[in-house]
């Protein structure tokens, strides 16, 4: 019986083939991804403790969600054996990607590091804060057109055009590519979830609609990709990956790759769905109990009122006199001494 290796042929660098170990045994942190998961870290801790100090409770669960989920999801993909590989086989490329773009930006938007800022922040850092906050430019750059825009387009002119190859060749392009999922998917899901106040945001159904409408893009995306002819039509980066694995290789890792970005996208997407809806139906509820406190009130006031202002009938209001008598002691009108 035959079987199958999950084993990949790398030869960048000296790397060892690539398995399931590899993402632990060949890491190769450098110091900037390091310096870039520590320092937000830090300030986020030191936020934590700041606040918790003065009496004020923080959600751990927010906390796990920044710390653990969205920069845990950034140091595993920049900091292990991913990113040793990233650069010599495709398929890791692209988890790499959906790592920073879909799953660390999530997670760090539902840590709130926003909101921990703005309670934590001294007067003057803070002012700062909100004048950028609500600048025109952040207005401009968080209409959930232009987010979206970026988050749908950016990687079809990173792929179908000579970008790609060059961050291959480059080092500090290989950087910044990194730096650009994470900052795209941070502005098209930072108002999504709504829990920073940040500018951008908009109604439940409308944030369901956008990220419905990525899907489709998402799918003609990884099949494009896929769509890679054995004999070498269409691959992409040709120059880099030929010498490295050979014309079978390429193809193979292209086609995976593709299927991976084709499979992850719709997955994280959907999820992110289920969550907005929940949101949303969370957010209904809310507003119907407003909405019965606020008529209580209104009921509660207005029996009051007419109680309050009510006359029983037959009834003589204390200190008046009745119609037609006089007062006890008194000679009715006309009939004096």
């Amino acid at each position: 019986m035959q079987t199958v290796s999950v084993v990949v042929t790398a030869h960048a660098e000296g790397l060892p083939d690539f398995g399931p170990l590899s993402v632990l045994t060949e890491a190769r942190p450098d110091l900037l991804p390091v310096l870039l998961v520590l320092v937000p870290a830090a300030a986020y801790v030191y936020g934590v403790r700041r606040l918790t100090a003065r009496g004020d409770r923080w959600p751990v669960g927010r906390s796990i969600s920044f710390l653990v989920g969205g920069l845990g999801t950034v140091a595993l993909a920049t900091l292990s054996g991913i990113a040793a590989y990233d650069t010599s086989l495709f398929a890791v490329h692209m988890i790499q990607h959906m790592m920073l773009s879909m799953v660390a930006t999530v997670f760090l938007a539902l840590g709130a590091p926003v909101t921990l800022a703005l309670r934590t922040l001294p007067q003057r850092p803070r002012g700062l804060l909100l004048r950028l906050l609500h600048s025109r430019v952040a207005e401009v750059v968080s209409f959930p057109l232009i987010p979206w825009v970026l988050f749908v387009a950016s990687p079809f002119a990173l792929y179908f055009s000579g970008w790609y190859a060059a961050t291959l060749d480059s080092t500090v392009l290989h950087e910044l590519l990194h730096v650009h999922f994470l900052a795209v998917g941070s502005l098209f899901f930072w108002p999504l979830l709504g829990i920073d106040p940040v500018p951008g945001r908009s109604g439940h159904p409308f944030r369901m609609l956008l990220v419905a409408a990525t899907l489709p893009f998402h799918a003609f995306l990884g099949v494009a990709i896929m769509s890679v002819e054995p004999d070498g039509r269409g691959l992409l980066a040709g120059q880099h990956y030929l010498p490295l694995h050979g014309l079978a290789e390429s193809v193979f890792q292209q086609q995976l790759g593709g299927g991976l970005l084709w499979a992850s996208g719709d997955v994280i997407g959907l999820l992110f769905l289920a969550v907005l809806l929940t949101q949303w139906m969370r957010a209904s509820e809310r507003e119907a109990e407003r909405e019965d406190r606020r008529l209580d009130r209104l009921d509660a006031r207005a029996v009051s009122a007419a109680s309050a202002g009510a006359t029983p009938v037959g009834s003589t209001p204390v200190g008046s006199t009745p119609a037609g008598s006089t007062a006890a002691g008194s000679p009715p009108t006309g009939q004096g001494g």
